[in-house]
């Protein structure tokens, strides 16, 4: 990669994950609500969560990590796919950690987040708002 091109990565990681963490604090306030005050089931609270924040996400990423200018049916289908594959490493990971090895659901919720923050990233990068 050229200097041009690693400054451009490195800019739109930082961004996705500015954004990101804007879409994450979404997706956890949503999950604490539903378990601490709702007596949710940890795993669909995860679910319910990650939802709220690829909502978020989807808008924020559009418009400010990758500035695309495709067009919301050419780009928002892409972008819930990912998505949705984002939603079933995260919901793998949540029941494999709090439920086989009983991992507290804050801790493995981080876990998850890291594993599916690369995921989304790369897969956003290099096909939805390419």
């Amino acid at each position: 990669m050229s200097r041009g091109a690693d400054a451009l990565l490195l800019r739109q990681f930082l961004s996705f994950t500015a954004v990101g963490a804007v879409g994450t604090a979404a997706h956890y306030a949503t999950l604490i609500v539903l378990v601490q005050l709702l007596h949710a089931h940890a795993v669909l609270a995860s679910a319910a969560g990650f939802t709220v924040g690829a909502l978020v996400n989807y808008s924020l990423n559009y418009r400010l990590t990758f500035r695309s200018t495709k067009l919301h049916h050419d780009s928002m289908p892409k972008f819930f796919l990912v998505a949705i594959i984002g939603l079933a490493l995260n919901t793998g990971i949540m029941a494999l950690l709090t439920e086989a090895l009983v991992v507290h659901y804050l801790v493995a919720q981080v876990l998850a987040t890291l594993t599916v923050l690369a995921w989304t990233f790369s897969a956003n990068r290099l096909w939805t708002f390419r």
